[in-house]
């Protein structure tokens, strides 16, 4: 919900070629409490002056010798890509009113000014304003929420299978090979156990990020839920590649970590599997990986195993 601060906090351009409408509007603006205004009599700046500030009101003259407001609100146009201008006209010809609304103005006031009226059609207009982008950024947090691991912020199942499929068709149309790297931390319940699972949950968003800074920015670092981790690894140059980037996140992982005042040691076993030797589905390389995950923790663990060449049947 929106509380007053986010209301006198929202930025306002007053676009107008007469100074004493600037003055004038500038100044019933400022008692009413809103502190981020803007003034321009220059129409041809208005463009640039949004696309550099966004704006969340723009109060725009209709009449104005050199360029219109019909023609600004044209401009402004191929700034808000969405579609909504937040642009509430100023007109003494009754006529434009309704041109002014079909160009894509939410509101109007009239000339000579109405000061009670201008500062509730403000105020209104900035609330539908303000509320419709509260609503698109708690859109895009719903959207994040579903597609990215709560606790590391990394990828979940759903945004790695995406992910995933994207690198196979790159890899098949390039005739490349990519892989898939399937993570298992060793021993991570001790630390659940001895430490609790606050230092736990410390210890994988560290794990984490290490694995992010190990490989390449095109890669793919996923959390698949507990201590799993699945890495997608974009086209390689080399099948090679893929046993040398896994060597890499071994030795980032098993560097010790401070955690509550403790040292903690952590080692990581690792399967792999490789496009198309080891399957051409996101799925079928999953399961590979992780049977050749299977066969590193049989072998020791803190190492990495690449699967069969018959990979899974």
């Amino acid at each position: 919900m929106l509380c007053a601060d986010d209301m006198l906090n929202a930025s306002i351009l007053i676009v107008d070629d007469q100074e004493a409408n600037v003055q004038l509007l500038a100044q019933m603006l400022g008692d009413a409490g809103y502190r981020h205004i803007t003034s321009t009599m220059d129409p041809h700046a208005v463009c640039a002056l949004h696309r550099d500030n966004h704006y969340d009101l723009i109060l725009l003259d209709l009449q104005m010798p050199g360029m219109d407001g019909f023609q600004v609100m044209d401009g402004l146009k191929e700034i808000e890509t969405d579609g909504y201008l937040p642009v509430l006209v100023i007109t003494a010809q009754p006529g434009h009113k309704l041109r002014a609304l079909a160009a894509g103005a939410k509101d109007f006031i009239n000339k000579p000014f109405d000061l009670i009226e201008v500062k509730m059609r403000i105020h209104n207009m900035l609330e539908v304003r303000l509320l419709y982008r509260q609503v698109e950024q708690y859109s895009r947090a719903l959207e994040s929420m579903a597609l990215h691991d709560a606790l590391t912020g990394l990828p979940n199942r759903r945004l790695l299978m995406d992910r995933l499929s994207l690198a196979i068709a790159h890899a098949r149309r390039n005739k490349r090979p990519m892989a898939v790297m399937f993570l298992d931390l060793d021993g991570f319940k001790q630390i659940n156990d001895s430490l609790g699972h606050d230092a736990g949950d410390t210890l994988l968003s560290m794990v984490a990020g290490r694995l992010v800074a190990a490989v390449r920015q095109e890669d793919t670092v996923a959390r698949l839920g507990g201590d799993e981790f699945v890495i997608g690894l974009w086209e390689l140059s080399h099948v090679d590649a893929a046993a040398t980037l896994a060597s890499k996140v071994i030795l980032a992982v098993s560097a010790p970590y401070r955690i509550q005042g403790h040292d903690v040691r952590m080692t990581v076993s690792v399967g792999i599997s490789i496009y198309p030797g080891h399957g051409e589905e996101a799925e079928v390389l999953m399961k590979n990986a992780d049977l050749a995950l299977y066969e590193a923790k049989r072998a020791g663990k803190n190492n990495y195993r690449i699967a069969a060449s018959t990979g899974l049947l």
